[in-house]
């Protein structure tokens, strides 16, 4: 049929297995070839030379292929069959294309290699269908499409410089190699202003420019009109375009803001996780059960080890801002991940502070070149409502150059009025105020309140451009988005399963008595940007660390023998972890148990006339006590328990 329709040139391709079937068990159709190999050799038999016949070949090695030689043996045999040349799959590290060239040609095969170099054209296809298959690709790439991820005409045009600078060494190692022409696969050719081909191999790669710090929407009016956006969706780009694609027109200055159309709500705009299937959810951000294991879910994510959150569609950058004594992007990693390890604060949004920094920068320039580009630190984060006050207290006492929101999922606002960003002065001061929904989101008391500016650029023969602000209405109706997202996170567990049950329950009890707040440091000259007020909470978390460690678990006689040997240390608790596979009334027998173990340790002691390890029995009446009571309740039974109690009397034991 191919050649009744005047083709001339076949790909042969052994294909891949139905969907659903292992690679490992792929069987031909009824009466099909098994192979490549015997498809090449079935076209030449049946059709001599007037088919040219491509092969596919792996520079990073065929899924079901063990080792490279065993890859080029099979490659070889496909060439030996008949094939004039070999179509690689695609690939992003040249120097890795041109070592496997020279294996290919030690093997002795000589056909023409073709490259398989595909310009990018999408960031969420690039993560997909090359990050996450495993494809090696060099930093330079990772990080000049990071630079420019949100912008899609720029990835478009950054793929195409990417795939332009891949071809001189690409096709320098397969000239001389007997083949007359040498071609590269591309879904969309390159424009006709496209930059000839780096000479040498070692190029550096121009930086696509941002117009501004977000993405810049193809759409025209957008293009043309949108000048501002609150930080808010700094981490949801498309969800901030879907809830405003009605707007025909856009503030272009802070105080525009107070004529704001509404955003779309939130069910008919398609706001929701990233993940499509409960499953692959739970793959990407796993089953935390517990306060600790979810606070593990987001150190991770801030150090780079998950690509996403529910509030953060794309890996974290981890640059750490610019200016004098800039941190590193690691130095500025370890401070998010530590600031989650405290145990009070969930992050979901984070901009470090830049001071003057030139427009050129590669990690955080934007805008026309010659200029100089400014950020105030910014946090984003779900605070618990007993470190709310606290922390609200240090910040009027402490840091009157700070600026924050806090709301929570029923509507409890706490506000700041600031000196800073209103014209009128008045005293710093924290209002607490509670959201009327049918006023969208607006508190009357609260609308003299502008703009804070938190991200602007100073540029030749330009007017300021402050493209990012922290805007209040637009804080609100973010609010609605961020708690939901809880919510569908927590229904990708079921109920009705016990350990996904528990999940859940995690989830809404967040959800329902956390708050979310978001803090600006105004003084862009303070290097530590908004980890300076946290300065407290990181020295507690340390000291209970460090108490920890020196704290003894409790299990049974024996560890009370180790603990009478260090009685400096402190019990820390009684170990019940077996306690949660039985019912309730075990659980009591259990921890009663527990308690006579210690009982009987202190009477023998007193015979012997050795002093009593009083801590010690003391631990275990406090953390049986509670594990009966939970238990009792229906609860799970006291894991974890934390027992600091040691100065006790021998007749307060006894009681």
């Amino acid at each position: 049929e191919a050649r009744a329709c005047g083709n001339q040139n076949i790909l042969a391709l052994r294909g891949d297995p139905p969907q659903g079937q292992k690679t490992t068990s792929w069987h031909p159709c009824q009466d099909g070839l098994p192979s490549a190999t015997a498809l090449v050799s079935h076209i030449r038999k049946t059709h001599g030379d007037y088919f040219g016949i491509g092969v596919a070949a792996y520079p990073e090695l065929h899924p079901e292929s063990p080792s490279l030689s065993h890859d080029l043996y099979y490659l070889k045999q496909k060439t030996d069959a008949g094939a004039d040349f070999i179509v690689t799959q695609l690939f992003f590290d040249v120097p890795l294309f041109l070592r496997w060239v020279k294996e290919v040609r030690r093997h002795g095969v000589v056909v023409p290699i073709v490259p398989g170099v595909m310009p990018i054209q999408s960031y969420a296809g690039f993560k997909k269908n090359v990050v996450d298959a495993g494809l090696s690709v060099p930093s330079w790439i990772l990080e000049g499409l990071e630079a420019v991820k949100e912008d899609e005409q720029a990835v478009r045009a950054f793929g195409v410089e990417v795939g332009v600078k891949m071809q001189q060494p690409s096709a320098m190692a397969v000239s001389g190699s007997g083949s007359s022409s040498v071609a590269s696969t591309s879904t969309t050719p390159p424009p006709s202003h496209s930059p000839s081909p780096s000479p040498a191999p070692h190029t550096t790669l121009s930086v696509i420019r941002k117009d501004k710090p977000w993405c810049s929407n193809f759409l025209p009016h957008r293009q043309n009109h949108e000048q501002q956006r609150p930080i808010f969706w700094a981490n949801r780009p498309k969800s901030y375009i879907s809830r405003t694609e009605t707007w025909q027109s856009f503030p272009a200055a802070p105080n525009q803001w107070r004529t704001l159309k509404k955003y779309g709500g939130l069910e008919g705009y398609g706001v929701g996780i990233k993940y499509s299937t409960a499953a692959e959810a739970r793959h990407h951000w796993g089953e935390p059960r517990r306060l600790e294991e979810l606070i593990e879910v987001f150190q991770r994510y801030w150090k780079g080890e998950l690509q996403t959150l529910p509030w953060c569609d794309h890996p974290f950058n981890g640059h750490g801002g610019g200016g004098k004594g800039r941190d590193s992007g690691e130095d500025y990693r370890e401070r998010l991940a530590e600031l989650n390890g405290v145990g009070w604060y969930l992050t979901i949004n984070s901009q470090p502070v830049v001071n003057g920094v030139r427009s050129d920068d590669k990690v955080v320039g934007w805008g026309p070149s010659g200029g100089y580009v400014y950020q105030k630190a910014f946090l984003e984060f779900f605070v618990s409502a007993d470190q709310l006050p606290i922390l609200i207290d240090r910040l009027k006492t402490q840091f009157p150059n700070y600026t924050y929101n806090a709301i929570n999922h029923s509507g409890t606002t706490y506000l700041h009025s600031s000196t800073i960003a209103k014209s009128k002065s008045k005293s710093n001061k924290c209002r607490r105020s509670k959201i009327d929904d049918n006023k969208d989101g607006e508190d009357e008391e609260e609308e003299e309140e502008e703009p804070n500016t938190v991200t602007w650029g100073v540029f030749p023969n330009h007017e300021i451009v402050q493209p990012t602000i922290v805007e209040r209405s637009s804080f609100l109706a973010w609010k609605d988005e961020a708690f939901e997202l809880w919510g569908q996170w927590a229904q990708c567990f079921k109920t009705e399963m016990k350990e996904e049950g528990e999940t859940r329950r995690l989830m809404d009890e967040v959800s329902e008595e956390w708050f979310l707040m978001n803090v600006v440091n105004n003084d862009y000259h303070e290097p530590q940007g908004v980890f300076k007020l946290f300065e407290e909470d990181f020295v507690k978390a340390k000291a209970k660390k460090e108490e920890e460690a020196k704290a003894v678990v409790v299990e049974s006689e024996e560890d009370f023998i180790r603990v009478k040997k260090a009685p400096d240390a402190k019990v820390a608790a009684i170990d019940v972890s077996k306690v949660s596979e039985v019912d309730g009334t075990k659980k009591k027998k259990t921890a009663v148990g527990v308690v006579e173990v210690a009982r009987r340790k202190d009477e023998e002691e007193r015979e012997s006339g050795e002093d009593v390890f009083s801590s010690a029995l003391a631990a275990a009446v406090v953390a049986a006590a509670a594990a009966a009571a939970t238990a009792a309740a229906g609860g799970s039974a006291c894991q974890g328990l934390a027992v600091e109690t040691v100065a006790i009397t021998d007749t307060d034991c006894s009681a």
